[in-house]
């Protein structure tokens, strides 16, 4: 099995790629030399380099033949959060449990040789004050992290000598990207700082695995570039925070770069949520080494502003656009589960 033949470039087809992730890896595959291509339904909009081909199609019909002649494929297609999952649960297992299952079926009998799947680290629920590693059992309790779970265990089982698969669990995914979000826990801190000089924490004792954007672009291709012998799943992650230490340090950074009072307000609020990682895994079988800090984010983010300064463009926060998006689409396939469609109601 040669993933990496010198005859040809490499073929990466990523399932998803213009969104958050996506619009900040691909460029940096390009660069790489790699063969990208896309599809994606584009809900986010596309702000990928125009050599990228990009084929707007639901994942969820794609074909044997839409995957013929890649060498692997990186799934970064889903519902991307909490909120999305709870807002339709039929839609959440559809496109995060039983849809990167499906890919991958299609993809090794396309002759793929690696599968490359985004999965989570909110699939260990509640860990009180230990740091779990793949080994550890799992118990989530919420759409979200059962149907990633889900997704990701249909994927593994596929594996095979002539079929590599690569699940990484990703901690947080904070950091700028040409398709911005200001959903998740550190930029949303900074928003609020910039915007109303207060951040807002509501539990400071839970624990998050942050990722900075440029440990994920490293991650991803670490896993492509990984021996073909490897499969498994990895825990992905720049370092585990409390929430109140990210607030301490989003405050501490921003007072510096802009010499303005950020206040914090603190609140007491229960969070079924709360998980830290060991990323030993990555480190030893991918050569994952991340690089980068929570403060080092904080300064990312910063030096970005002018490029996502319009805090209250819906774009920037997924369930907002979801609401927003006509799901007809959606509709269809949940229908094949729930006729009655009572999780597609509108806002």
């Amino acid at each position: 099995m040669d993933l990496n033949s010198e005859s040809k470039k490499l073929r990466v087809m990523i399932g998803g790629g213009t969104g958050y992730i996506g619009s900040a890896l691909i460029p940096v595959l390009v660069e790489y030399g790699y063969d990208v291509s896309v599809i994606d339904l584009n809900w986010f909009g596309n702000r990928l380099p125009e050599s990228v081909p990009v084929t707007k199609k639901n994942l969820i019909d794609c074909t044997v033949e839409d995957l013929e002649g890649y060498d692997q494929f990186i799934f970064l297609a889903g519902l991307s959060n909490d909120p999305m999952a709870e807002f339709s649960p039929s839609a959440n297992f559809i496109y995060n449990a039983a849809l990167p299952a499906y890919l991958a079926y299609i993809a090794k009998k396309a002759g793929v040789k690696r599968y490359v799947c985004a999965s989570s680290c909110s699939v260990y629920g509640y860990t009180v004050d230990k740091a779990y590693d793949e080994e550890t059992p799992v118990v989530c309790h919420y759409p979200y992290g059962i149907a990633k779970l889900q997704g990701e265990e249909g994927v593994v089982r596929m594996a095979d000598d002539d079929f590599s698969v690569v699940s990484l669990r990703q901690g947080t995914v904070s950091g700028y990207s040409p398709r911005m979000r200001l959903d998740l826990v550190i930029n949303a801190m900074f928003k609020s700082a910039m915007a109303q000089g207060k951040i807002t924490v509501n539990n400071p004792a839970i624990w998050r695995p942050i990722f900075d954007m440029r440990d994920v672009i490293n991650a991803y291709v670490r896993a492509i570039q990984a021996h073909p012998s490897i499969s498994g799943v990895f825990n992905v992650a720049s370092d585990n925070y409390t929430v109140g230490q990210l607030a301490d340090i989003v405050k501490k950074e921003v007072e510096e770069l802009t010499s303005q009072k950020i206040g914090l307000e603190i609140r007491s609020i229960q969070d079924s949520r709360n998980y830290k990682v060991r990323i030993d895994r990555a480190r030893e079988a991918l050569g994952f080494q991340p690089q980068y800090a929570a403060r080092d984010t904080v300064r990312d983010l910063y030096a970005n502003l002018d490029k996502f300064s319009d805090f209250d463009n819906p774009q920037y926060y997924n369930i907002e656009t979801f609401k927003q998006i006509r799901i007809e689409d959606i509709k269809t396939d949940a229908m094949r589960f729930d006729p009655k469609m009572e999780d597609f109601k509108k806002p």
